[in-house]
């Protein structure tokens, strides 16, 4: 689908209104200078595309044409940033950014983002012979906390696995890492570089209206011994007089279906859920999204991704605990009304799209979220259901397709 792939490498490209071509590969470096600060370098490569576009034909005129008007639909957009994302029958929706780095939290409000829904703290980490110390991490997570004093700031606690980093430091490499030691196995595997971060964390709770989230939770006896964990930490800041919220929410990403199969057990002992639909879809069905053999396969619109997302979103509702969605899906115009159908009040969703997603809720009703959300749970094919979603999209939001 030559919109979608174009949609998707524009996410990745717009923040410095780059009008990316078709072939374009896109990678980011995390570099540390004398000063001991980060910032992100970007390598745009070329590379053949891995699919076959013998039955598309365009030119790279008509292409900068397309790219064009699509950094004008984004200007046109960024009028929105003081605007609340309100449905015209006056729900209101919550949009929080996605960061990696602290100086995107700027992006954020710029682009009207409420908070931070997902903080990955793995940046710290990449590039560099040595772990960041405590107080590495707390000045980046201060400087965040900051930015936003009374909104939510959500830190996701460090997702390293199936990458260089892990495997590079094990004397043989795992089988297959994704189902291996990542994520909160790796921190629950690895006690000092857990609880460094969460001291730091911790710290700067007290700036500002922080939040602790795990990643990759599978089971309750993984987040009954993360948490085990986090308040041996606070002990250790009590006997140390430090400050920190004792009251500071904890919640989990629901990224497998063992852990959307088992939410209603999970959320009797955390405030919130957050679920990341890209490792959700992979696991679900079995798709390693970044193999291009299989990535035709990898899609949220399956209606067994669906179903887990609804059960999750039940669960939650009915523990009355917190519930946002987090990745691609919350940043795709045709998944908005869906998510809203389904009950989802808070998207969480890279800084760039955030005036494109407000606008199609403050074109729609609940009661139109509603029934296209019965409509499409009637459907039994990712094909038929992705068509219909980017066909009630393309009705509200006709400029970006």
């Amino acid at each position: 689908d030559l919109h979608r792939l174009i949609r998707r490498q524009r996410q990745m490209c717009i923040r410095d209104s780059l009008c990316p071509v078709l072939a374009v590969h896109y990678h980011q470096k995390y570099q540390r200078n004398e000063q001991h600060e980060y910032h992100q370098e970007k390598e745009y490569h070329l590379r053949p595309i891995p699919l076959d576009l013998s039955h598309f034909i365009i030119s790279f005129r008509e292409y900068e044409k397309y790219s064009r008007d699509f950094v004008a639909l984004e200007h046109k957009l960024d009028a929105l940033q003081t605007k609340p994302a309100l449905t015209r029958d006056g729900v209101r929706i919550t949009l929080l950014g996605n960061i990696e780095f602290p100086d995107e939290a700027q992006v954020v409000l710029e682009k009207g983002g409420e908070g931070i829904g997902l903080y990955r703290t793995e940046f710290l980490y990449l590039n560099r012979p040595n772990e960041p110390t405590e107080e590495e991490h707390y000045q980046a997570y201060a400087e965040t906390v900051r930015v936003f004093r009374e909104r939510p700031v959500v830190f996701r606690t460090v997702d390293l696995g199936a990458d260089k980093y892990t495997q590079s430091r094990r004397w043989a490499p795992e089988p297959n890492p994704f189902l291996g030691l990542r994520s909160i196995r790796y921190c629950l595997k690895n006690l000092t570089m857990f609880k460094r971060q969460l001291r730091a964390i911790l710290r700067a709770s007290v700036l500002g209206q922080v939040k602790i989230m795990f990643p990759l939770i599978t089971n309750i006896q993984e987040l009954m011994q993360a948490k085990m964990i986090l308040h041996d930490v606070m002990e250790d800041l009590d006997e140390e007089s430090i400050r920190y919220n004792r009251d500071i929410e904890v919640g989990i990403m629901i990224e497998t279906p063992s852990a959307a199969l088992t939410a209603s057990t999970l959320a009797r002992d955390t405030d919130f859920f957050s679920i990341g639909t890209n490792d959700l879809t992979q696991y679900t069905l079995a798709v390693d999204r970044g193999n291009e053999l299989v990535s035709t396969l990898y899609s949220a619109a399956d209606p067994a991704v669906l179903r887990l997302i609804r059960m999750v979103t039940q669960d939650a509702h009915k523990a009355q605990i917190g519930l946002s969605v987090c990745g691609e899906t919350a940043s795709e115009p045709e998944y908005v009304m869906l998510l809203l159908g389904m009950g989802i009040r808070t998207l969480s969703l890279t800084p760039p799209m955030i005036p494109e997603i407000k606008q199609v809720i403050r074109s729609v009703t609940l009661e139109e979220c509603h029934k296209l959300t019965r409509k499409v749970v009637g459907m039994n094919s990712e094909r038929q259901i992705s068509g219909y979603l980017r066909s009630a999209a393309r009705k509200i939001l006709p400029e970006a397709y």
